[in-house]
């Protein structure tokens, strides 16, 4: 019998490329006919190992999800970015390898990224999610998310609607 371990830890410089991978596994998996492919082949290209190195040293607080020793998911807080919502924390990005999702643990991702807001002193959390991505707007109703804003975002002259998901 084999026992793998869980841990969510703070991402390290080794990290890098595993996390690159996880982003472009998962965001291929989550935008994949929502995103158009041009865009979204752009936007996985900028994120390679050098940019995940600056962004794990600069101020934004990046966690991964390790399973057995291999990160399977990531996530990324900070201050919310929206001076018209009154939480102060913001997860950016929270994603799973498309192979581990399912399982729970994207839900003890999620829990560990608000605890990080929180440790930080920041007050309640936000998480915006395209609306097409069907996938990531189950998840934050299941985590009792309430939807209280909405916004767009443009790809290549195509709109697609954001939702912004709180948490006191």
């Amino acid at each position: 019998m084999t026992t793998l371990t869980f841990d969510i830890r703070p991402a390290q410089k080794r990290d890098c490329e595993a996390i690159a991978n996880v982003h472009e596994k998962a965001w291929q998996y989550a935008y994949a006919g929502i995103i158009p492919h041009k865009s979204l082949s752009n936007m996985i290209a900028r994120r390679g190992p050098q940019w995940w190195q600056r962004t794990i040293c600069g101020s934004n607080a990046v966690l991964v999800a390790d399973i057995g020793g291999k990160v399977a998911g990531y996530a990324t807080v900070g201050r919310n970015r929206t001076a018209q919502l009154a939480q102060k924390g913001e997860i950016y990005e929270l994603y799973i390898r498309p192979e581990y999702q399912g399982l729970g643990f994207g839900g003890q991702l999620f829990a560990a990224a608000r605890a990080r807001c929180a440790n930080f002193g920041l007050k309640g959390t936000v998480v915006w999610a395209l609306e097409e991505n069907i996938n990531a707007m189950g998840f934050y109703e299941a985590m009792g998310g309430l939807d209280v804003a909405e916004g767009t975002e443009s790809f290549e002259n195509k709109i697609l609607k954001k939702i912004a998901f709180v948490w006191n």
